[in-house]
């Protein structure tokens, strides 16, 4: 009689990896016609990051101040700021929490490599 044993080793997740296939966008990118409108569509709703709310507060008047002056940006190495590690996936909520857009992730990535200006 001949008894088989079989291990099996757990699998578990340790790292997620995020492929970016976004297309970089080259062209110049304004805060006022560019990202601020993301932030006004997709992020400063009512119980998100509007006054009131979450922080950073991402209402119109109020987004520029708040992620330059809270370290959301890294002008040095773009693809390690704050707000672009949460756009793209790379932090534990993917913001906005409808999902990742690469559209979106690829003009404010363009926009921080660009010097993150209030323009």
């Amino acid at each position: 009689m001949s008894i088989t044993l079989l291990v099996m080793s757990g699998c578990y997740k340790d790292k997620t990896v995020i492929i970016n296939k976004t297309l970089e966008v080259t062209r110049d990118v304004t805060f006022a016609a560019d990202i601020a409108p993301i932030f006004s569509k997709s992020c400063a709703v009512s119980g998100c990051h509007a006054s009131g709310g979450h922080i950073p507060d991402l209402s119109a008047d109020k987004a520029f101040s708040a992620l330059s002056l809270g370290g959301y940006l890294n002008t040095g190495s773009p693809e390690t700021s704050e707000l672009y590690l949460w756009l793209s996936g790379k932090k534990t909520t993917v913001m906005p929490v409808s999902g990742i857009n690469t559209d979106y992730n690829a003009l404010v990535l363009a926009w921080i490599k660009q010097g993150a200006q209030n323009n």
